[in-house]
């Protein structure tokens, strides 16, 4: 369950090869096998007590760890900087059960408006069904978010990169708000992986959505959450009931107390052995195995997403029929620009919106128009996608809280994939001429 690579390297070329286990025990195998199995023998019935106990870390049933899914937890862990990750089934529950594992009914965190749409209906709506109340401050304004904290505030929540607002967090001022006031920051690094490593910047748990890129390929379903080990929980024992208080579910266990020998994991492991073990959202090992290997090759690809977003975004902006382009890397605003080269060391993505002067029609026959573009509900895939968020990702939202997360009606978002530059953007050129030619017609 942690990260044990003595590996030195920041780098992450050299970490989604080499973190974690190097060869497999049994058999030498240097690809980690998939292990597919519900259940793990003891070795005796001290050993079986032991991992009950928490006094050893070791493997019991697949729903709450499994030797595949402790591979990829420790390349991650590793990738991002952590001292321990946990793998489960979606983006989705890895946002919920950051959030859950430190919220009780009456609790509340404050999130960024700027959101992936699934994101802010969670939030919006099911959390605050269970009790659990979201309070939403606009990141231009990192005090808003001191504002809006009071006894009760559990986490700050926010992406690196919204989706599909497209515009940097401010990572650093909001977890320095957060550290003085007691609350940790939770973010989700989805589209900005060896991009950004928010840890560093104060982040205090991150979460991935490795549906996108870090598998890459768009085969499985699957999410992470990592620890980044450096959060004083106990400090502030009134404000995080659930690590400092007895833990009915688990024989009355202090979380902070009962990990100590295991290293600062208190926080994921509250997580593993209750969470994940009552709510069963667990990944499976076979979608482990494939985001493995979608990570080996995450930082050549992420070069590729990067460089040919950049290209697509220029070749945008020169475009006579584009009204205005969104991209981390062509921000007018100075604090926005500021942000990205701040933040996005390792490039800009390949994430990009934008509008057409013609409006929404237009919009929807240059989905219609598109030849090599894939039009799905993705992003972060090998290959180009493109979709109109208005009326698929973020159609359940209202008028004014799709503005608020940064969806017009005629918003168009590029998911550039590494195919060739210029095929891309021949791509892209016909299906603008199509779009404009209709409306002439």
């Amino acid at each position: 369950m942690t990260a044990t690579t003595t590996l030195k390297s920041k780098n992450p070329e050299t970490l989604v090869l080499h973190a974690g286990p190097r060869s497999d025990a049994s058999t030498g195998a240097v690809t980690v096998p998939i292990v597919q199995s519900t259940s793990f023998q003891f070795r005796n019935t001290e050993h079986a007590s032991n991992l009950f106990a928490l006094k050893e870390l070791g493997n019991i049933y697949s729903r709450i760890g499994n030797p595949t899914c402790d591979a990829l937890e420790q390349k991650i862990a590793a990738l991002e900087g952590g001292v321990a990750a946990l793998a489960v089934s979606s983006g989705q529950a890895a946002s919920a059960m950051a959030i859950q594992n430190l919220c009780r009914p009456g609790d509340n965190i404050v999130s960024s408006t700027d959101l992936y749409g699934g994101t802010w209906n969670l939030f919006a709506n099911t959390l605050s069904s269970m009790g659990i109340t979201v309070r939403f401050a606009d990141p231009a304004d990192p005090e808003s978010f001191r504002r809006a904290t009071d006894d009760r505030t559990r986490a700050y929540y926010a992406e690196t990169l919204p989706n599909p607002k497209l515009t940097v967090f401010p990572i650093g001022e909001v977890a320095a708000i957060g550290r003085k006031l007691g609350v940790p920051l939770i973010m989700d690094n989805t589209a900005a992986p060896c991009m950004c490593r928010p840890l560093e910047h104060g982040a205090a748990i991150v979460v991935h959505s490795t549906t996108k890129y870090i598998g890459g390929h768009g085969t499985s379903i699957g999410g992470i959450i990592v620890d980044g080990g450096h959060f004083d929980w106990e400090r502030h024992k009134k404000r995080f009931p659930t690590l400092n208080e007895p833990d009915p579910s688990y024989h009355g266990a202090i979380w902070t107390e009962a990990v100590k020998p295991l290293g600062p994991i208190a926080y994921i492991i509250r997580a593993r052995t209750v969470l994940l073990r009552d709510l069963g959202m667990c990944m499976s090992p076979f979608n482990a195995f494939q985001f493995i290997q979608g990570l080996e090759t995450l930082p050549l690809r992420m070069r590729e997403h990067c460089r040919n977003g950049g290209a697509v975004a220029l070749y945008l902006q020169k475009h006579p029929q584009v009204s205005r382009v969104i991209y981390a890397g062509l921000h007018e605003d100075a604090e926005q620009q500021r942000r990205a080269s701040k933040y996005l060391t390792g490039g800009y993505g390949g994430l990009i919106g934008f509008e057409l002067k013609q409006g929404a029609e237009a919009g929807a026959r240059f989905i219609d128009a598109l030849k090599m573009f894939y039009h799905v509900a993705n992003i972060g895939d090998s290959r180009s996608l493109a979709i109109h968020p208005a009326s698929t990702t973020h159609s359940q939202l209202s008028a004014e809280d799709q503005r608020a997360s940064g969806v017009t009606p005629g918003y168009v978002r590029l998911s550039v994939g590494i195919e060739h530059a210029d095929d891309i953007i021949a791509d892209l050129d016909q299906a603008l001429r199509v779009a404009t030619m209709s409306r002439a017609a």
